[in-house]
């Protein structure tokens, strides 16, 4: 019964020290995670530099795994170089062991007091003060967790059932660091196995030798939960948190076999005693980065030969990373720069049949349907990414841009399906059956094609900028397109009237031009919408409403 006892406060200090680890990386991500993560974008254009972007991210998120998967997204969408993304991780692997080198410094004490203050900014406070306050916690329970890991540890050390385990481990090394390792990978922290370890080497019960090759198990493991996250991201991602995994395992398999000698020379050092597994972790990771730091260039590009690039995916989202869901203005921000993709892809299917519509050339609408199934995958990716921000995190003004961003993009999906679906098939039939417009006639259509073109990249700039002025003068446009579409019409069966050749064959894909335009142009002027209404400067109706004017009944007298 005491046994059982041991077991489950033991696995409950454990369990309290990963769930103040998650609070520390929630209550960070939450006070500065877009800050953070610019930092660590911006920290990677030098080598020194990027060693200590990944030590400084690792010691605020409490996480190396976090760490690397936002690093791994950054070299992803070539914000980052792999080389540089391969320096970072040694720091963050030396992020991890100088926490638990804090961690067991004996400031268990400080515990209740960053609990109470945490708790009352994580009460009072809101945006980043209620996040600082849920790290402070997190921080609070990760020290409460080591002292309740010490007093769970003290009937250890009486247990024969334990001692006999500690000695089997003792004589199968391989053994012992697969088991830490597993304990790692199931924990998803090798800071956790640490501190467990350090715990049990406090108690007496472990060998220096044994202590070494625990530690060792723990980082091998460690290093396998980001490569596991990643395993659905972009290959450019899975190379960078392999190529850590390759450099722990080297160096775990250098050190192994010389194990005994490593704790007795710590220990002829001064650094043994209770704090040797700490110890071991940081001088581990300090050693593996100074091995592998220049090394790093070698290393990203083995990498790059044992995951080569898979066929590239046609226009594939860039922006919309799930680790900015956590922080809804870095998100709306990478979700607007897709929706400028799309509406870049658009402009492009646009140009492409205009200057088919003026070479008569098919062969440049060919490209124009694959762009149209990328329009639609990308807006669809779109709505899934913005659905997926938590609305209690978002504010009134996120959530409104939100619903812009998402309006903007199904307009822009629009758009693709009138030009795949109606000016496509119009351009096609014009130059299948050898039609030919009248010389006023094309030209009415071209120069209204360029309007449309104009005003898409007009309001590609008031998505990004919600400019006022340029929102009143889309809005003006729309008239101006209005009364085009009317003048080109009438002046269309005004040449019917006089039997021009030219305009009686054409008469319906001239008619049929016309509408698609006006319909891409009013999809386009709704991005000024939300501009314009939130100025007070839109009515609901165009219709009149005139008290003064006569009624059915008196206007029938």
């Amino acid at each position: 019964m005491q046994s059982v006892l041991v077991m489950i406060n033991l696995a409950g200090a454990v369990a309290l020290l990963l769930f103040g680890l998650s609070e520390v990386k929630q209550g960070v991500l939450q006070a500065f995670g877009g800050r953070l993560r610019a930092v660590l974008a911006a920290g990677t254009q030098q080598s020194w530099r990027a060693l200590l972007s990944g030590i400084g991210a690792t010691l605020a998120l409490q996480s190396s795994t976090a760490t690397g998967l936002m690093t791994a997204s950054f070299v992803e969408r070539g914000l980052v170089d792999p080389r540089m993304a391969q320096v970072v991780l040694l720091g963050a692997n030396i992020g991890t062991a100088l926490t638990a080198w804090i961690v067991a410094a004996g400031i268990e004490w400080l515990s209740p007091v960053l609990i109470l203050v945490g708790f009352a900014l994580r009460r009072n406070g809101v945006g980043p003060r209620q996040g600082a306050g849920i790290a402070l916690m997190g921080v609070g329970l990760l020290l409460l967790s080591l002292h309740l890991l010490s007093l769970a540890t003290e009937p250890m050390r009486a247990s024969p059932a334990l001692g006999a385990f500690i000695g089997l481990l003792d004589d199968a090394w391989p053994v012992a660091l697969m088991l830490s390792a597993a304990l790692a990978l199931a924990a998803a922290s090798s800071l956790a196995v640490v501190i467990l370890v350090t715990a049990l080497g406090a108690a007496g019960i472990l060998s220096d030798g044994l202590i070494v090759v625990l530690v060792l198990g723990a980082n091998l493991g460690g290093a396998i939960p980001p490569l596991l996250a990643s395993s659905r991201e972009p290959v450019a991602a899975r190379r960078v948190v392999l190529g850590n995994l390759v450099a722990r395992a080297c160096g775990v398999l250098a050190i192994l076999p010389l194990a005994d000698r490593v704790g007795a020379a710590l220990s002829s050092l001064g650094l043994g005693g209770a704090n040797l597994p700490v110890d071991v972790h940081l001088l581990f990771n300090l050693v593996l980065a100074l091995v592998f730091w220049p090394l790093a260039g070698l290393l990203s590009g083995q990498m790059r030969r044992l995951l080569p690039d898979a066929p590239q995916e046609r226009n594939a989202p860039k922006f919309l990373d799930p680790e900015e869901l956590s922080t809804p203005v870095v998100a709306l921000a990478s979700a607007t720069r897709e929706v400028l993709g799309v509406g870049d892809l658009v402009e492009t299917m646009l140009c492409d049949v205009q200057e088919a519509f003026r070479r008569r050339d098919l062969t440049l609408l060919r490209g124009i349907a694959p762009l149209e199934k990328d329009v639609d995958r990308l807006q669809q990716a779109v709505k899934i990414y913005i659905a997926q921000i938590a609305e209690g995190e978002a504010g009134d003004k996120s959530h409104e841009r939100s619903v812009e961003i998402v309006d903007y993009a199904i307009n822009l999906e629009h758009i693709g399906d009138i030009v795949e679906k109606g000016l496509v098939h119009q351009v096609h039939k014009m130059v299948s059956f050898d039609l030919w417009f009248s010389d006023e006639g094309f030209r009415e259509l071209d120069a209204f094609m360029d309007t449309t073109i104009e005003n898409l990249r007009m309001a590609q700039s008031i998505f990004v900028t919600r400019d006022l002025d340029l929102s009143r003068r889309l809005m003006d446009a729309k008239l101006a397109v209005r009364r085009i579409e009317r003048r080109s019409a009438a002046r269309h069966f005004q040449r019917l009237r006089e039997n021009q050749r030219a305009s009686i064959e054409t008469s319906s894909l001239h008619l049929d031009m016309l509408r698609d335009l006006k319909r891409i142009n009013a999809h386009i002027v709704s991005v000024a919408h939300p501009i314009m209404n939130a100025e007070g400067l839109l009515v609901e109706s165009r219709v009149r409403r005139d008290a003064s004017r006569p009624s059915s009944a008196s206007a029938s007298v």
